[in-house]
């Protein structure tokens, strides 16, 4: 059994229930992304699942203890979240965020150690922003302040990264740099990632595991072979997709795609209405 797991969990807000009866398993070294349309439970289960929202009721699980009694500051060291659209106070320097990063393991009045300096120092050089340290975090552009917020859960020293959206409001080459990053943390520390994902073919390309949620439930969880298939988007998306197979990475790939309308579309139209290089919800 992986390390983190939900068993018949229920979120909601006030009497609206938003994630129902879920049972799922993240794949422990791996990268994991959720995807879903819009007010789906996304969002909502990455909160519960790093305790940042409770749940009404099941568990969430994680080295065999349900998080919702686990103490904040071990949790912390388990597992770092970058919520959607961070913002940090005005005036920090890119150091200074990151070390917010150690927080889980300071003692009495809050003081760095030369530890925590040296790891901070470790983690801006990962993520090519030491050369940005003594900078304000407001004078750096989107990519590189998403960069500076991967280092500070990376200064978390977690086993576990959360990201909520982490490529939103960048340009392409901004969103590549992230998920390469992302993607490489997990190959070379073996760091289990789970982000949510609105643009299925960046879903495809770096996932090893994808789950599709509708209406708070999982309507596939597999590999992206599995979860990237007509049927499959046809339910999550109401959408008649094409897909092939991206010609570097041989995954698969939406290609075009139609609305459905009234009764399901003939999965072998032969005229597109749309083409995308990049398909995003």
């Amino acid at each position: 059994m992986n390390r983190l797991y939900t068993d018949r969990l229920n979120i909601g807000y006030g009497e609206q229930l938003i994630v129902k009866d879920l049972n799922v398993e993240i794949p422990d070294r791996k990268i994991t992304t959720i995807i879903g349309s819009n007010g789906c439970g996304k969002s909502t289960l990455l909160k519960a699942l790093t305790r940042i929202i409770s749940h009404q009721s099941g568990k969430v699980v994680l080295d065999g203890k349900i998080i919702s009694s686990e103490n904040t500051k071990i949790l912390a060291q388990k597992m770092a979240i970058l919520p959607q659209s961070p913002e940090s106070a005005s005036g920090l320097t890119v150091g200074e965020l990151v070390s917010y990063g150690r927080f889980p393991y300071q003692k009495g009045f809050g003081r760095l150690t030369k530890k925590d300096y040296e790891v901070i120092d470790w983690a801006l050089e990962v993520t090519g922003t030491i050369d940005y340290k003594f900078r304000p975090v407001d004078a750096l552009s989107g990519g590189q302040r998403q960069r500076v917020w991967i280092a500070m859960a990376l200064a978390q020293e977690t086993e576990m990264i959360f990201l909520d959206e982490p490529t939103t409001y960048l340009d392409m080459a901004h969103q590549l740099e992230v998920l390469e990053l992302l993607q490489k943390l997990n190959i070379e520390q073996e760091r289990t990632i789970v982000m949510v994902l609105h643009d299925l073919n960046q879903a495809a390309r770096f996932a090893d595991y994808i789950i599709a949620l509708k209406d708070g439930c999982i309507v596939k969880a597999g590999n992206c072979e599995e979860v990237i298939t007509p049927d499959v988007l046809r339910k999550v998306f109401h959408i008649d997709a094409h897909i092939g197979k991206d010609p570097w990475t041989n995954k698969p790939m939406c290609l075009t795609y139609n609305l459905l309308k009234g009764e399901p579309q003939h999965e072998k139209m032969d005229i597109p209405v749309y083409s995308a290089l990049s398909v995003t919800y």
